[in-house]
């Protein structure tokens, strides 16, 4: 053991405690920067975003004087700020930061674009100004490539945008044009929640209409809504309502478009949603990356409180903070509780005992859109629309974006009667059928409806149903390399078939010979024994590429 040091000894002397102590001057700024807020643990996060803007990165002191305001140990606030990728710890010894983290998308379809050329021309040009670091899917696939500083995302974004946002500490977000709460009204928007305020419309009526419409949860495992929300029924009360927002699927940003563009029809399908199974409290759980959507929901919550309109329950926008695994319900639910985002082992099920132990159900943003319109328009018109929904496209094709079109369309005809087609002079060779976790179908398979249980026997599904294409001008290994890498990063480390298997795959994949039958066992070990579906679903591009690109080569 090694001798004590000097300042331990003058301590010892002094009879203070060991350990990191509070400073006057850092208890004195968490006071002031939390305000009149609660001092609730499970306002952690929220918090920690506080500091985080205010002066770019958490020090040692300020994280050390939140855990004696919030009355946390400081390895717990620690644990939780070190987990999330949007928080940087400064320690005492560590140099001043940089004003601004310049964050570069790596996803898939940035990196077809060109991403790593950007990094490496940032580090150039403006290393010694800013903070350059890699990142995970920014929601912006068909902006491609894409960064972030602050509050405010480049899209198509050069280093001259940078270096001029930095120089002009231009880093607000900008806030596109949306249909506000009085717009929606005049085009019908909030009469089905009147009604069901007003009693002459039942929550039995909903649930009716939503069986009939044969509406299913557009975050992925395409549940029917109508039975998921009926497993409340009976529970104990209060109940609460949580929405997930975090779209964190490298190729997805079908949510984003729902929330910047038409808010209130995500939110009155929303409070649809917490009046038919009796919640209390809705919490909308935002991903981190959407810092204009963030101001978008402020401002039309205000709104609508304010406005006329009688609201069933009490509104909570809460960020996350820049974790895939957030996406997974259950981790969602430990992040909103101040947490790690840890998945849950279940049962009990989040039905059973969701957010905080209350009873809970749990929908993302495109399902609650289809809410509102469902009951605005009918079931019959969404079965004649041919139940629609938003398919996210990027990649190799003309013109990227959302598209809505009826489940069941295919890739081909999302590329060809909605994107233009392919880029010029690229030929179509693959695509993600249903992002990073849906698998890699060649293009011989893109006249296959994507939809729920049609991708299965080959191995794939449409999940969120973000599209991303390939050309000849892609290598396939390196395509399946990225996609697996990003699950590696984002692996929140709890279980070790997701935490070491998606290490141990990328070993595997790094040189051009793969072996194959020792790469399917792995697989076969991580989908029998990960805790939730990140580490079951991510080998699919690993056993995809195998399938359908490299069988005549191994």
């Amino acid at each position: 053991m090694d001798a004590p040091s000097d300042d331990q000894r003058k301590k010892r002397k002094k009879g203070l405690p060991k350990g990191r102590q509070i400073t006057p001057d850092a208890l004195q700024y968490v006071q002031r920067i939390l305000g009149d807020q609660p001092r609730d643990g499970s306002l952690l996060i929220e918090f920690l975003h506080r500091i985080q803007d205010d002066q770019g990165h958490l020090s040692s002191a300020n994280l050390a004087a939140l855990a004696h305001e919030l009355k946390l140990s400081q390895a717990e606030v620690y644990e939780v700020a070190s987990f999330y990728h949007h928080f940087e710890i400064v320690k005492e010894d560590d140099k001043s930061p940089a004003q601004y983290t310049v964050r570069v998308c790596g996803s898939i379809a940035c990196e077809m674009a060109g991403s790593e050329a950007l990094f490496n021309q940032l580090e150039k040009n403006l290393g010694s100004a800013v903070r350059i670091v890699h990142a995970p899917c920014m929601g912006a696939c068909d902006k491609a490539p894409v960064a972030s500083m602050g509050k405010h995302q480049f899209p198509h974004c050069s280093v001259e945008d940078i270096g001029k946002a930095a120089e002009s500490d231009a880093v607000t977000p900008i806030i596109p044009d949306y249909e506000s709460v009085d717009a929606y009204g005049e085009r019908g928007g909030y009469e089905t929640l009147k009604k069901l305020r007003a009693g002459s419309l039942a929550g039995s009526d909903i649930l009716e209409e939503l069986e009939a419409a044969g509406l299913r949860g557009m975050g992925g495992a395409g549940f029917p809504v109508a039975r998921k929300w009926k497993f409340l029924e009976g529970s104990e009360k209060p109940r609460t309502l949580v929405v997930n927002a975090d779209e964190g699927e490298p190729g997805t940003f079908k949510d984003r478009l729902c929330l910047e563009d038409q808010p209130h029809q995500f939110l009155e399908g929303t409070l649809i949603a917490a009046h038919t199974v009796e919640a209390g409290d809705v919490y909308i759980y935002l991903r981190d990356e959407y810092p204009h959507i963030h101001e978008i929901l402020s401002r039309e919550i205000a709104a609508l409180e304010e406005s006329s309109i009688s609201l069933p329950v009490r509104l909570h926008l809460r960020r996350g903070a820049g974790a895939y695994i957030c996406g997974e319900e259950t981790a969602l639910l430990e992040s909103l509780e101040g947490k790690r985002g840890l998945p849950r082992n279940r049962p009990p099920y989040p039905a059973q005992k969701g957010l905080y132990g209350r009873p809970t159900l749990i929908n993302n943003v495109e399902t609650l859109h289809w809410v509102s319109l469902i009951m605005q328009n009918g079931a019959q018109w969404y079965l004649d629309q041919g139940q629609p929904r938003f398919y996210s496209v990027s990649g190799r094709v003309k013109n990227p974006g959302v598209v809505r079109a009826p489940s069941g369309t295919t890739a081909r005809q999302l590329i060809e009667e909605h994107c233009g087609g392919m880029a010029d002079g690229e030929r179509f060779t693959a695509y993600l059928p249903g992002g990073a976790s849906g698998g890699i179908l060649p293009a011989a398979l893109a006249d296959v409806p994507l939809d729920f249980g049609t991708l299965e026997e080959h191995g794939c599904f449409v999940g969120s149903a973000a599209v991303v294409v390939f050309s000849d001008l892609d290598d396939m290994r390196s395509v399946a390399r990225n996609l697996i890498g990003f699950f590696e990063d984002e692996s929140c480390g709890q279980c070790t078939p997701c935490r070491i298997g998606c290490e141990k795959l990328l070993t595997l994949m790094a040189g051009e010979e793969w072996d194959g039958d020792l790469m399917r066992d792995l697989a076969g070990t991580m989908r029998d024994a990960s805790i939730c579906g990140l580490g079951q679903a991510a080998p699919n591009p690993v056993l995809s590429t195998l399938k359908f690109f490299l069988e005549d080569k191994l």
